[in-house]
Parts: structure tokens; sequence; C-alpha cells
């Protein structure tokens, strides 16, 4: 055994020696505070018995003279905390809550647009093509929005719908209070569903008469079609604005391609540098059809035994060196020399080639021209389309039986969550009492 566990023994034997012998002290205390009469003694002897009970250790509670009876205790207690506050609940719900219709639209969000991908300009096809999906999730979102309850509050005052005198104190929506509360009543009275798969928007409204549920619905259905309208709208602007600007950019790149032509012809001299490179070759290849027929003619007089210094001889030769220089100037106006003759650099060679890529250039910004110019008919065509718009294949029709409140289910509700209630605290000071010493 440890130190400390001899210690704490002691220490304990020492409380209980202390207790047993102030215990008599105690008692001869009680029975000296104040002189009885002899006929008062067997009473008084009996009230302290039951009230200074030294036997008993304190906290623990003296054993009852009569047996508790459980079940009705029970019964008590199920009373008070379930059936009353369910009675509660139903004569609340059978007497004073109000009647609520119903009035229910379906509706999807459709489009009209074909992918324009086959087409020169098909850039543009991702202005035109419109995800209904996030479409209908917009509309959900509008729905439940400041901005329509604001819009309904002016043109249908609801919230002196929601306030009618035959509304209960417990629904009814109470006026004077800013528009956050009056969209918190909104939200909870008007409710969008949408099913993932199709887009069906199914809206319900929940009003005191059949009327105003009909009229809110009516309303809510108005505002999202005027809402799906302009978004289609402004798509349809943007498409359109877009493919002016794209034909606008391609009319510019075409206008400075033929400028871009112009100085070309204006600096080099020439129309056509490629018709004029085939001229000069044509031009060439006549020079040296003649140089070969006056060589040949040249041999066929020295074959003859002519003198070199005969006139004939000189003539052909100085035709030959004529011919040669000719088609020399010409060669060189194509590769070398170039045609003002001072500049190597800016040969036919080199306007062939820039001409050329001038010539690209001016094709690609004629097809870009066409192509916007098609693009921005199609665009105004495609404008004055409904591009995306809602179809409501439910309408809003007058309900005739009120679906809220739902009396029986409510009350059986109110009664099961009171009985857990109560059920769970019994359990709990069931087992708090079992502990207690």
């Amino acid at each position: 055994m440890s130190v400390d566990e001899v210690k704490q023994r002691d220490r304990v034997r020492g409380v209980i020696d202390v207790a047993l012998n102030s215990v008599p002290d105690l008692r001869r205390d009680a029975e000296t505070v104040a002189p009885v009469t002899p006929s008062r003694v067997p009473a008084l002897l009996k009230r302290a018995q039951e009230q200074l009970d030294w036997r008993r250790l304190p906290g623990i509670r003296p054993p009852s003279a009569t047996p508790k009876n459980l079940i009705g205790g029970l019964l008590r207690q199920f009373g008070f905390f379930v059936l009353l506050p369910t009675a509660i609940a139903g004569l609340y719900l059978f007497v004073f809550a109000s009647d609520q219709y119903i009035a229910t639209a379906q509706f999807a969000v459709r489009g009209n647009v074909e992918p324009m991908d086959e087409s020169p300009g098909g850039q543009f096809s991702d202005l035109m093509m419109k995800h209904n999906s996030q479409d209908s999730f917009i509309i959900r979102d509008y729905i439940d929005s400041q901005a329509i309850v604001s819009k309904a509050e002016q043109h249908l005052k609801v919230s002196e719908m929601f306030s009618r005198s035959i509304a209960d104190f417990w629904e009814r929506y109470r006026p004077g209070q800013p528009i956050e509360e009056l969209v918190k009543y909104w939200r909870h009275h008007v409710t969008t569903r949408i099913e993932v798969l199709s887009g069906i928007i199914t809206l319900n409204v929940r009003a005191f008469t059949p009327e105003d549920a009909l009229t809110i619905n009516r309303e809510v259905v108005a505002r999202s079609e005027a809402l799906i309208n302009d978004i289609s709208r402004r798509a349809q602007g943007d498409m359109v604005k877009h493919a002016e600007i794209e034909a606008a950019k391609a009319q510019e790149r075409l206008r400075n391609a033929h400028l871009a032509l112009q100085v070309f012809r204006n600096r080099w001299g020439i129309i056509d540098p490629a018709k004029a490179a085939e001229s000069t070759l044509t031009t060439i290849a006549l020079l040296r059809k003649d140089r070969i027929k006056a060589e040949s003619d040249l041999v066929v007089l020295r074959g003859s035994n002519l003198d070199e210094k005969s006139r004939s001889i000189q003539n052909l030769v100085s035709g030959i060196s004529a011919l040669d220089q000719q088609i020399k100037k010409l060669t060189d106006q194509l590769t070398t020399e170039g045609l003002s003759g001072s500049d190597p650099s800016t040969n036919m060679t080199r306007a062939l080639l820039e001409y050329e890529g001038l010539q690209v250039e001016r094709t690609i910004a004629t097809k870009l021209n066409e192509s916007a110019n098609l693009m921005v008919d199609r665009a105004r065509i495609a404008a004055g389309k409904q591009q995306i718009y809602l179809a409501t294949f439910v309408e809003p029709s007058l309900p005739t039986y009120s679906e809220y409140p739902q009396r029986g289910y409510s009350l059986m509700v109110v009664f099961f969550g009171f009985l857990v209630v109560w059920s769970s605290l019994a359990l709990i000071l069931a087992g708090i009492n079992d502990q207690r010493l």
C-alpha cells in the first residue's frame, strides 16, 4: 500500500471519529434548547424523532409512507404535456384557421434557335444558342426575388390580399412592415418547383380567396414571360451588334487591301506584275527564237566561204549582238536589274512576291466581307423572331377546394411531436432520479 493511500485512509477515519463523537453533543444540545412541559414531552419527542433522524445520511429522502401511483402520475403528465397542447392546436386548426386556396400553373422555357456551325460565320452560333435549363433557374430565382414582389405590390397590392379580414391571426400578413418582410411572406405563399430533366416549372400560389390566388398566379406568369422576352431581345440585340461590328471590321480590312494595291501600282508603275512578267517572258522567247534563226543564217554564210568582213556576215553578227542585249535587258528586269535599273532589290521577282501577298490579302478580305454581310443579314432575320419564349401548357384556373390548412395531418404532427418531446423529457428525468442517492 502506498503512502498516499495510507494518508487518505487515516484522513477518512479521522472524519468518521469526529462525526461519532459529535453526535451525542448535538443530541444533547437539541434536547436542551428550550424547556418543555411534561405534558408536551411525548409529542415533541415524536416530532423531533421524525425531523432529527440521526440514522439518516444527508441527501437521502425518507421513505414515503404512502406508495406512489405511477400510472396516475403518468396519465396526468400525458394529459398536461401532450393532450392539452394537441387540443389547443386542434382548436386553432378547426375553429380559427382560415381556408387557403392554391392556384397552380405549369410552364417551360423553350428555344427556337438552331446552331449555325455549317455557315461561314459559325463563330456567332454561341450567341444564338440558349441554355433553357439555365433560363428555368433564372425564372425560379426571379419569382423569389424582391423585384417581382415590388412590381406585384404596385400593380395588385398583394399586401392587402394577404391581410384580408377573413385571414386568421396566425397566417395573416401585418401591413406596414418593410418590403423584406413582405418578400419573406411571399416566398412562403408563392413557391416554384423545377423538374431538372424536363425543365418544367410548377408554380403554386396560396391565398385566402380563390380569386386572389388566381390573380397573383396570372401576374407571376405574365412577369416571368416579360422577363424571358426581355432576355431574348437583349440576346438578339447583342447578336446583331456583334455581327455588325464584325462586318465593319471586314469592310475596313477590304478597303485597306484595295488601298495597299493602289499604293503598290503607283510605286511600281505597273497595273499587274503577273501579266507584265508574262508579256516580258513572251518577248524574251520571241527574241531567243530570232537569235537562233540569226545564228543559223550566220553558220550557213560562214560555211559558204564568205569573208568575215562581208556585209551579210557583219549584219548577222550585229543582229545577234543586238538580240543578246535585248534578251539580257529583259532578263535583268525579271531578275536583278529591276524596273528602274538603279535598285537591284526592286526587281520584277520582288514585285511579283509583294503583289501576290496583296492579292491573297484582298481575296481573304473579300471572303470575310461576304461572310460578315451574310451573318448580318441572318442575325437581323433571327432578331425578328422569338428565339426563347415561355410556353405555358397548364393555365392557372380558379380553385374550388381549400387545400390548406391540412387540419388532420397538422393535428397528427402536433400530437406526435409533443408525445416525442414529453417521452424524451420523462425518460431523462427518470434517469436522473435513479442516479440520486
